[in-house]
């Protein structure tokens, strides 16, 4: 991958910006998107993933402020690599996918300065609404020509806490922190 900017929304150092730059829909690539996390079980830390059932997305190179991000994620399709891992993480003790089969994610801000880049919003875990804050960037697909944005990959990253969500089963097995890896590739609608 090459990066499109250094950060979310950076473009004017990489890419030419028209003159009229107006907030653009993309559809995500849900096949080629995951939501990946991390939870330290014990000592060591296991790595598992979800896929995204729907996602709502505006981006505004010009105006970060006016892009929105609305995304479904699907927990019931929540998979690490260990089958008991899997089923605890889904059991009523922790994600209880039986009741509550969907996460989302909605986002209020979202804001570039400098080097960095936010996107900030509010996640829904169990019917328990919280503030969440991601780092992100985005890049193009290796061999896209400087400026296109018809298809590209944003990388974001963070930390939620289990217990803030009434997550809290298995606790003296499993770490507090769950920290997000997400790739998604999206594709401009109508390109």
């Amino acid at each position: 991958m090459r990066p499109l900017f250094p950060v979310l929304f950076a473009c004017a150092a990489f890419c030419t910006v028209p003159a009229q730059a107006k907030p653009v829909p993309y559809q995500l690539d849900q096949v080629a998107s995951v939501v990946g996390f991390e939870i330290d079980m014990g000592q060591s830390p296991m790595r598992g993933q979800m896929s995204v059932s729907s996602a709502d997305l505006i981006l505004d190179f010009d105006r970060a402020a006016a892009s929105r991000v609305t995304v479904t994620i699907d927990a019931s399709s929540a998979r690490m690599g260990l089958p008991f891992a899997t089923d605890a993480m889904k059991s009523d003790k922790v994600l209880d996918t039986k009741a509550h089969p969907r996460i989302r994610f909605e986002s209020t801000k979202l804001s570039a300065s400098g080097q960095k880049a936010t996107v900030t919003g509010k996640i829904t875990i169990r019917g328990v609404t919280r503030p969440l804050t991601l780092a992100a960037q985005i890049f193009r697909p290796k061999g896209s020509a400087e400026g296109e944005r018809d298809h590209l990959i944003i990388h974001l990253t963070g930390t939620i806490h289990r217990r803030d969500f009434g997550a809290t089963g298995f606790a003296d097995m499993i770490g507090d922190d769950v920290r997000l890896n997400i790739t998604a590739h999206i594709h401009r609608i109508g390109s």
